[in-house]
C-alpha cells in the first residue's frame, strides 16, 4: 500500500484492519532501522548464548541459555513482563491464552518450558530453530497423533525443562476473545503422567493485545516486521493461576473445561469487560465467527 495522507501509521489500532487482510503498511525509515537494530542485537545474544547452550549440554539436561535468550528477546523487542502468581518449577503443564507468536519468548522466558507447537512453527525459519533449541514437541493437525512417540517426546522435554507449555486453542486470537480448547491439543494427558499438575495462565497484552496479535490473513513474516518496527515498549502481564491435578478431572474434555474455566474468569476480570467472539473465521480449527463480528 503506497503512503498517503490517509495511511495510518503501522503501529495504530487504525492500521489492525489493513494488517488483518494481509496488507502490510509503509515502516517507515525509523520501523525499519527498529527491525535491523533489534535484529542484531538478537543475534549477538545468539552468538553467546548457543554455544554455551551446547556446551552445557555436554554435561547435564535442563540448559537454562535458552529461557535467557527467550527472556532477552522479549525484551529487546519491547515487552516489559509483569508475573503475577506463582510458576510450579517442575512437573506441570502450562495452559495459556494464546494471542501471538510473541506469547513464545513471553512465557519461555519466564519458565524455561518446552512448547507443545502445531507443526507448521518448525518450518518457520528464526521462530522454527527457536522452539528446537527449547525442545518444542510438534504435532501435525489432520493426522493420526502417535500417542507413544508424542509421550516419549514429552517426558524428554520434561526431564530437560521440567515443564511443557501446551496451547490448548490450537491457534492465536486478539487478546479480547477466548476459542474453544482442542482437546486434541491436551491427549497427551490422558491419562496424565503421575506426579503432573495443570497450571493455567493468563497473558494480557492490555491496550496493545489487538496489535500484537497475529490475525487473518497476515502473513507470519509480516506480523513479525511490525513487531520489530514497533517504537517504545509495553507491558505483558503474565498471570499464574491456581494449578489443579488433572486426575481429579479424569479424561481430556473434563480437564479442558476446567482450564478454561479459570482462565476465562481471570481473563474477563484482566480486561475489566465480557470477552467477545472473535471476528475472523479459523477453517485450520473449524471455527466460524458469528456473522454480525465479521
Amino acid at each position: 500500500m503506497p503512503a498517503s495522507a490517509n495511511t495510518p501509521r503501522f503501529d495504530s489500532l487504525a492500521a489492525i484492519p489493513i494488517h488483518a487482510a494481509g496488507t502490510p503498511l509503509p515502516l517507515g525509515l525509523a520501523g525499519t532501522l527498529r527491525i535491523w537494530g533489534r535484529s542484531a542485537l538478537l543475534a549477538l545474544a545468539m552468538l553467546v548464548i548457543v554455544p554455551l547452550h551446547y556446551l552445557f549440554r555436554l554435561i547435564k539436561y535442563g540448559s537454562p541459555f535458552p529461557m535467557y535468550f527467550l527472556r532477552w528477546a522479549a525484551w529487546v523487542i519491547g515487552a516489559r513482563v509483569q508475573v503475577h502468581g506463582t510458576p510450579l518449577k517442575r512437573d506441570v503443564f502450562f495452559m495459556p491464552n494464546h494471542v501471538s507468536w510473541f506469547d513464545i519468548p513471553v512465557l519461555g522466558g519466564i519458565t524455561g518450558s518446552a512448547f507443545v507447537s502445531r507443526a507448521e512453527i518448525a518450518d518457520m525459519f528464526m521462530l522454527g530453530w527457536m522452539a528446537r533449541l527449547n525442545r518444542t514437541v510438534f504435532t501435525r493437525r489432520g493426522a493420526k497423533m502417535d500417542i507413544a512417540e508424542t509421550i516419549n517426546a514429552l517426558r524428554e522435554a520434561v526431564a530437560d525443562t521440567w515443564s511443557v507449555i501446551i496451547f490448548p486453542e490450537g491457534t492465536v486470537t486478539d487478546g479480547h476473545s477466548l476459542l474453544p480448547f482442542k482437546t486434541s491439543m491436551i491427549s497427551v494427558l490422558e491419562p496424565p503422567p503421575p506426579g503432573m499438575l495443570v497450571q493455567p495462565i493468563v497473558i494480557d497484552y492490555g491496550a496493545v493485545a489487538e496489535w500484537i496479535g497475529w490475525m487473518d490473513q497476515e502473513t507470519g513474516i509480516a506480523n513479525a516486521r511490525r513487531i520489530f518496527a514497533r517504537p517504545g515498549t509495553f507491558t505483558v502481564h503474565v498471570h499464574f493461576l491456581d494449578p489443579f491435578d488433572p486426575h481429579d478431572f479424569p479424561g481430556r474434555k473434563r480437564i479442558a473445561a476446567r482450564a478454561r474455566e479459570v482462565i476465562e474468569a481471570r481473563l474477563i476480570q484482566s480486561l475489566g469487560k465480557p470477552l467477545r467472539p472473535f471476528r475472523y473465521d479459523l477453517p485450520m480449527v473449524g471455527y466460524v465467527a458469528p456473522q454480525q463480528e465479521v
